[in-house]
């Protein structure tokens, strides 16, 4: 039996134009799942704009704009690009920087366009005071060389699957922690060690659909109202209350992207 509750899916591209499903139809479902906030995450200048037309025509979804590392060789070199992607950081809805980072798993841009490119997108949250959305992919020592020249960024590690060791370097400082389906499926128990070392006033829950889509929907596209299971999931697993849970991050989540 379902209990009310209120919870908050910070990460999801439901905005993606081969998205797979019915975008009404997974706006609505999430909300009759007590999932009564989405957070749109963009990848491109393209996608950044698809989500925050999606988030202004929908009450309980915002944007963010983000150029993904995967992006970075495109990005690189074409100011014009760039003009026009910070020109997005003041559109109505858009709530944060992201997603950005460093992806060294694929490779799919070179490692200087990366950091050039994070280099770049860290300013612009300087410059408009908004919080990042963070993808790290292996590459956490390259990334804290870069995160720290600047002063006073606040943001969130999204998707986290590393260790306690990453874990203990994200909150030196003083950033969020997201989980998602990851955590449900998950056969590295230092995983789900670290998931469960994560203190609730510094954690968030996310869906990353249409990815990562957990357990027992494996298979399946993901979507915002699957944010619900996961939730379920880390609350029970780290012993707490799941209406407290879903309180307290879906608080942090409203604290961080300053969403009502």
């Amino acid at each position: 039996m379902l209990f009310m509750i209120e919870l908050c899916d910070t990460h999801c591209h439901i905005h993606f134009p081969d998205y797979g499903l019915d975008k009404e139809g997974v706006y609505e479902a999430a909300i009759k799942n007590d999932v009564n906030r989405m957070i749109c995450v963009g990848c491109s200048l393209e996608d950044s704009e698809l989500g925050i037309e999606f988030a202004q025509s929908h009450a309980n979804a915002w944007a963010t704009i983000g150029l993904h590392p995967h992006e970075a060789q495109r990005y690189i070199g074409n100011d014009a690009a760039l003009k026009k992607f910070e020109s997005l950081a003041k559109k109505p809805k858009v709530v944060a920087i992201g997603e950005c980072g460093l992806d060294y798993y694929y490779n799919h841009s070179p490692r200087q366009a990366q950091h050039q490119l994070l280099l770049f997108q860290l300013s612009l949250a300087q410059t408009y005071d908004l919080p990042l959305v963070f993808h790290i992919r292996e590459a956490f020592d390259d990334f804290w060389k870069i995160f720290d020249q600047f002063i006073g960024l606040r943001g969130v590690v999204h998707s986290f699957s590393a260790h306690t060791t990453q874990l203990d370097q994200i909150l030196s400082r003083d950033l969020f922690v997201s989980l998602n389906g990851i955590m449900t499926f998950t056969n590295d128990e230092q995983q789900i060690a670290a998931a469960k070392a994560v203190p609730l006033k510094k954690l968030l829950v996310e869906t990353d659909a249409p990815f990562l889509t957990p357990v027992p929907y494996r298979g399946k596209i993901g979507e915002p109202k699957y944010v619900r299971v996961t939730a379920e999931f880390l609350s029970n697993i780290r012993g707490e209350d799941m209406a407290i849970f879903a309180q307290t991050t879906t608080a942090n989540a409203k604290q961080l992207f300053n969403i009502v």
